[in-house]
């Protein structure tokens, strides 16, 4: 993995990956309990003439990833088949962070499960696999996404970026991997 500072390229990193990952791995940006305004996921995904689409989702964090779930029938869920490449942003209490990556769907039932588990012990939102064990199935979702199933989706990381919100020792930092 490469770090760089990009507020000043030739200092040292402000921010390790360890700490935005310690951050992320407590979970608390995809509870449904948290104000609405507050710890939102915002995934970005490329229209068919290279525009960004921006959507919030419900997204968890977990095994240096993230995972968010979509209908097929979705401009997001559309976009990943023709272009993988994605972005997503969360804001913490102490920095925002994005991170890009390639987004592929998850069909193995076992990882199905567990990101299902993840979002109803994590979350609050009593997500399980469907019958298939290829998607998953809720007694409620975001209305434009239409009836279940849903399919997970991975974020397989490529990079990230940092901005620390504190004044006095704030700075950006980004990170190959």
């Amino acid at each position: 993995m490469e770090a760089k500072n990009t507020d000043n390229a030739s200092e040292a990193p402000v921010q390790e990956w360890d700490e935005v990952t310690t951050e992320l791995d407590k979970g608390e940006f995809s509870s449904l309990d948290n104000h609405p305004s507050r710890y939102s996921t915002w995934l970005t995904t490329l229209n068919a003439d290279g525009s960004p689409h921006v959507t919030a989702v419900g997204a968890v964090w977990d095994d240096g990833a993230f995972w968010f779930q979509t209908a097929d029938r979705t401009r997001k869920a559309k976009n990943i088949v023709r272009d993988p490449r994605c972005a997503m942003n969360v804001t913490l209490d102490d920095f925002d962070v994005v991170v890009e990556g390639v987004a592929r769907k998850v069909t193995d039932p076992d990882v199905v499960a567990r990101i299902a588990g993840i979002y109803a012990t994590r979350g609050g939102w009593p997500a399980e696999p469907d019958e298939s064990g290829h998607g998953i199935t809720a007694p409620f979702n975001a209305p434009g996404l239409g009836p279940p199933p849903w399919f997970i989706y991975r974020i397989e990381p490529t990079s990230a970026t940092s901005v620390l919100a504190s004044g006095d020792t704030g700075g950006s930092t980004r990170w190959t991997f």
